[in-house]
């Protein structure tokens, strides 16, 4: 190890995101009230848990495929001109196994 170089342990269960059934707590919540929102506004229970279930399954991949996504797509209009994927260089993250 570098003289200047400095060990931060991190670990798995802090950085595990927060879901319900799957699917990240905000966009589960968004689906249930725009499902709830269908119901009231068709008077359909049919559509209201169709709709739910659309949206529910949207918020599982969305959270499958990042589970920060939704913070990305709401920050991403406020820091246009600082985010710039192609100028994007990786950090090295190196896991040290513990005994």
């Amino acid at each position: 190890m570098a003289s200047g170089e400095r060990v931060n342990p991190v670990y798995r269960s802090i950085s595990r995101p927060l879901t319900i059934l799957g699917a990240e707590r905000k966009l589960f919540f968004f689906a249930m009230c725009i499902g709830a929102g269908t119901f009231n506004l068709l008077g359909s229970l049919l559509g209201g848990v169709l709709m739910f279930l659309l949206l529910y399954s949207v918020a599982r991949w969305a959270t499958k495929t990042d589970p920060q996504i939704l913070r990305f797509l709401l920050s991403s209009r406020r820091l246009r001109a600082q985010y710039d994927p192609s100028k994007f260089s990786p950090i090295a993250v190196r896991r040290i196994p513990h005994a």
